[in-house]
């Protein structure tokens, strides 16, 4: 028997095991240009481009480009209709996936037909007038985790993911012979969400612009806290507001970052929608709960406050920057490596400024690049003066402006996780290599400009974030090898803690009142602690 160079590809037990049988029966495949070869065996499935079968040598995928099917078991023209099954959650199962499928089929020429089968939302993807059918898109929307135990029994290919992957979702993908879940190319961030905390319009809880600061929302959230009221005003019993079920621990859901590993009070109220968070708490002059960006409703966001007059919002810059602390991407994680082929075009499909748009009016914060002129940052200018060290803090401020002046910052900004690099790590890396790459930066210089926490003193801060600057440089250079260096010029520069985001009381210029306000250290040190990148 020959080999049938690009036809036949030995193909891993993930591969096969993901796959949802078409038949049992036995199928012979014969190569098109000379039928001198064939091959025997059991159907296992096929997706419109690979035919799956069970041979004597094994688990083969041939191409079907190259062949023909012979025997009873073939697929009909019918198989050949893409079905892709999603699963997780409501945050993309029920908002924003629907406005992605409705643009993709609007790009390509098709109309959907909307259904339901069980708990299943269907898209049916078809031509005009009643032409074939192309493709059936099956949205299961529950939470995260249901979608990973969905992936592991076979009722998804996808999971709609508003988290991270936990290490034991990792690690029972890994026995059902899914491979690594946690691999950078098995995860897609489609959008960005903030969680911030909201009270009602009519609050008894003081005036929501006067913001919380870290202490005081943990305080509140766990029941440390259990009174609160505006100057002057009697004192009000908290009425905490959460997302999940009675029972269910936060840790599967965005909202535990928050309360950094503590329990919430236990009289929280909780719903199973985070939009349901927003009109519950939206009904309630006591009530103060976490909420997504995505699903305010008339709920009153509360900014984060850090005693230096400094108030942090959720916007959609802020969210992008990822210079508010609680950011949710959302996430799809594949299921298996290869797709059919109408699957790979939809993920393609969501990185275009049509699909970003889409993203937009659907709520969610896009990944389009946006550029921030550094005259737009006035109060992170003021705080950087106030907080800037005595001596060599004015003039390092003058080298700052210097730099930047004139130039624009890029929405993409470096923060690692806990564990280093994350995903928006990554894909920021992969969005800038591919301008790179493209040409679109050519004739201009890209700075890379670290800053540090406020500690360690002005001097050794500058030497931690011009590290951070060249590690991202060095990302990028590594993955833009067809960019041309000649065209384009890429910097780095350290200016330690400079131009905070929020003060961590780094500098030791806080007096005792404003120290008891400030953040406990995670929060703003997180936040200041970046690589950002600026066009000039």
């Amino acid at each position: 028997m020959r080999f049938l160079t690009g036809a036949v590809l030995l193909c891993a037990a993930l591969f096969l095991s993901a796959t949802r049988p078409a038949s049992a029966g036995e199928v012979t495949l014969v190569p098109r240009e000379d039928g001198a070869v064939e091959i025997g065996g059991r159907l296992l499935g096929f997706d419109g481009e690979v035919y799956r079968l069970d041979t004597i040598y094994g688990p083969l995928a041939v191409n079907a480009a190259g062949v023909t099917c012979a025997g009873a078991a073939c697929p009909g023209p019918g198989a050949q209709v893409t079905r892709i099954a999603l699963s997780g959650s409501p945050a993309l199962a029920d908002m924003l996936m629907p406005a992605l499928i409705e643009g993709f089929a609007a790009a390509r020429g098709l109309v959907v037909e909307r259904g339901a089968e069980g708990r299943d939302r269907l898209f049916r993807l078809r031509l005009p007038d009643g032409g074939p059918l192309r493709a059936e898109i099956a949205l299961a929307s529950g939470s995260t985790g249901e979608g990973f135990a969905d992936l592991l029994t076979g009722a998804a290919q996808i999971v709609m993911a508003d988290r991270e992957i936990l290490p034991e979702e990792i690690d029972r993908a890994r026995e059902a012979g899914l491979g690594d879940l946690s691999a950078p190319f098995r995860r897609r961030i489609v959008a960005l969400d903030g969680i911030v905390p909201v009270v009602a319009p009519d609050t008894r809880l003081g005036d929501p612009a006067d913001g919380l600061s870290q202490a005081a929302l943990l305080g509140l959230l766990t029941g440390e806290i259990a009174d609160r009221s505006g100057p002057g005003g009697p004192e009000a019993p908290v009425t905490v507001h959460l997302p999940g079920h009675a029972g269910q621990g936060l840790r599967q859901l965005p909202e535990a970052r928050v309360l950094g590993g503590r329990s919430p009070v236990a009289s929280a109220r909780r719903h199973g929608r985070a939009a349901a968070v927003a009109t519950a708490v939206a009904a309630d002059p006591t009530g103060l709960g976490l909420a997504r960006v995505s699903a305010l409703g008339d709920a009153v966001q509360v900014p984060l406050a850090d005693g230096c007059g400094t108030r942090l919002l959720a916007s959609h810059q802020s969210v992008k920057t990822g210079d508010y602390p609680y950011v949710a991407p959302l996430s799809l994680y594949l299921g298996r490596p290869r797709l059919p082929r109408l699957a790979r075009d939809f993920l393609d499909y969501l990185a275009t400024p049509a699909a970003q748009i889409a993203i937009r009016r659907a709520g969610f914060v896009d990944l389009l690049r946006d550029e921030i002129p550094l005259g737009r940052q006035g109060d992170r200018l003021a705080l950087a003066i106030a907080e800037a060290r005595p001596g060599n803090g004015l003039r390092e401020l003058k080298r700052l402006v210097a730099t930047l002046g004139g130039a624009v910052r890029l929405s993409e900004t470096f923060r690692s996780g806990p564990r280093g690099p994350d995903a928006r790590w990554r894909a920021n890396v992969a969005a800038l290599a591919e301008a790179l790459e493209a040409g679109h930066f050519d004739g201009r210089r890209l700075i890379l400009a670290g800053f540090s926490e406020g500690s360690g003193g002005s001097e050794a801060s500058a030497v931690r974030a011009r590290r951070e600057a060249e590690a991202v440089r060095d990302a990028i250079r590594a993955a833009a090898t067809a960019a041309d260096y000649d065209r384009v010029r890429l910097e780095v520069a350290g200016f330690g803690d400079l131009l905070p985001v929020m003060c961590d009381g780094g500098s030791g210029k806080a007096g005792p009142e404003q120290s008891r306000d400030r953040p406990s250290g995670d929060w703003a040190r997180r936040l200041n602690r970046r690589v950002e990148v600026w066009l000039r």
